[in-house]
């Protein structure tokens, strides 16, 4: 099997999907692996790097052209739908129910598109979404005590508590993986947390393991209203595996903040749960609607290639080595990888995906 590797290309995306010691064991096993040059250089790995463990490096044509398995870390972008051809494989990030054009390419150019964020575990949690949500849940700890200082356009608040002053304010939607990383940072910075979920068994489970700690609430308009215009710091964590996140922070609501909180909206990549979100970008990475800072970065984790490039890939790597042994019987096999086909032979296959753009792509 022909796997290809090539070069990230959205805006400030530094990750690569296979490290060195990923390709050695692709290769060992008899497969041929193709990166492209300099595909590793933003998370620490040279092509000499490649090479040694048996990489063929190659230029991007090759990288998808001559791969049976193409494998990405985010969604092709615009520019790469060229590539796309009859009875691609490709194993990557896709969030089709946020991103119509891409839906159109892939269904259009008959490729097989397996997305990494609805592939399951046989207990039933996502393998392969988990360890980014992980790291964005944390990042947008961090990020939102940045934005909240004054010189980068926030209220000036401490999210910590120092010479009497309260602690800052946070306030996390929605309780998943992304939620309790949030969480867990936010706690360990001094801030006052709560967490909203729909869930009262997770909210139980987030009480034990946070021993207590947190306010947990089920959401209602009522609640969500007065917890939102106190908060200094909003975390949009919500997650419908495979669709469109739903606004559950609406307009309203966001105008009822107070001037210089920060909202991280973690599912902007799922097309986002504040209303006024929009994508932005490592390169220019906030904007401010109704005096509130929006921090709406599609790629967090990218922000952290080092750490992001390993933790992806420890989840991927045994999917890919299926792949790569069994091709697409190891959808037959494997009801969890089955579960991360979105679009396959000009059609879409995956249910959440139709749901948000129509039966016609899908007929």
């Amino acid at each position: 099997m022909k796997i290809g590797v090539p070069r990230e290309t959205k805006l400030g995306e530094r990750r690569v999907a296979l490290t060195p010691a990923a390709a050695r064991d692709l290769a060992a096993t008899g497969h041929r692996v193709l990166v492209e040059e300099r595909a590793g250089l933003g998370s620490g790995f040279a092509d000499e790097d490649y090479a040694a463990a048996g990489a063929t490096l190659v230029g991007t044509a090759d990288a998808w052209g001559e791969a049976d398995v193409v494998l990405k870390v985010k969604e092709p972008t615009p520019e790469e739908y060229r590539h796309f051809r009859d009875g691609m494989v490709l194993f990557t990030y896709l969030h089709l129910a946020a991103d119509r054009p891409l839906t159109d390419a892939l269904v259009g150019g008959r490729v097989t598109g397996i997305a990494y964020e609805t592939v399951t575990a046989p207990t039933g949690g996502l393998p392969l979404l988990a360890p980014m949500s992980a790291i964005a849940g944390r990042l947008a700890a961090q990020a939102g005590a940045y934005f909240l200082e004054a010189s980068h356009g926030g209220a000036g608040v401490l999210l910590g508590p120092v010479g009497g002053v309260p602690p800052g304010r946070v306030v996390v939607i929605g309780g998943g993986t992304v939620g309790y990383h949030a969480a867990v940072v936010s706690l360990g910075l001094g801030a006052r947390v709560t967490v909203f979920d729909t869930s009262v068994a997770r909210l139980n489970h987030l009480d034990e393991v946070l021993h207590g700690r947190i306010e947990l609430e089920v959401p209602s308009r009522d609640r969500l209203e007065a917890t939102l215009a106190e908060a200094d710091l909003v975390v949009g964590a919500v997650l419908v595996p495979g669709a469109r996140a739903p606004a559950v922070v609406d307009r309203d609501l966001v105008q009822r903040m107070k001037p210089g909180s920060v909202v991280c909206d973690v599912a902007i990549d799922q097309g986002g749960c504040v209303e006024t979100s929009r994508p932005t970008t490592h390169a220019d990475p906030v904007h401010i609607e109704h005096g509130v800072v929006h921090y709406a970065v599609t790629n967090m984790p990218g922000g952290v290639p080092a750490t992001s490039t390993r933790a992806l890939v420890n989840a991927t790597l045994p999917y890919v080595r299926t792949l790569a042994a069994d091709g697409l019987g190891a959808l037959e096999r494997d009801p969890g990888l089955a579960a991360g086909l979105n679009v396959h032979e000009g059609r879409i296959v995956h249910p959440a995906v139709e749901a948000a753009h129509g039966a016609e792509l899908a007929a």
